[in-house]
């Protein structure tokens, strides 16, 4: 299973963003194989949009799980209609984080927030 987490930085000891469509870059950690990757995230400084572009990213890397403290509406509809299940992220600790998901102890995220305009 392919799992994405938007982190601060290409680096193994990198934290989860706070910001799904700003992140730097994608984690990309596969449960089954143990591998895993960076993706840069195309749409951190797009001027509109960037939820909606960062979640195309997920779906056209056939991601399957996402990790996240928080997400637009706008985002997870697209995340919805490719059948990507988006649960909440406690902290910012990336290992950890997985670990949880992994061992069931991560909750869907329910809280969809209508988007950040005009913010950071």
């Amino acid at each position: 299973m392919k799992i994405g987490i938007p982190v601060e930085k290409k680096d193994e000891s990198t934290q989860v963003a706070k910001s799904f469509g700003r992140s730097s870059d994608f984690f990309i950690y596969n449960s089954k194989t143990k591998d895993s990757m960076f993706i840069e995230n195309q749409a951190k400084n797009s001027r509109g949009g960037a939820g909606i572009t960062a979640a195309q990213t997920i779906v056209d890397n056939d991601i399957e799980i996402l990790l996240t403290p928080q997400c637009g509406e706008n985002a997870a509809e697209v995340l919805e209609k490719a059948d990507i299940k988006i649960y909440k992220t406690e902290g910012v600790d990336l290992q950890e984080n997985i670990n949880k998901f992994i061992n069931k102890k991560l909750t869907l995220l329910e809280d969809i927030h209508s988007g950040y305009h005009n913010h950071e």
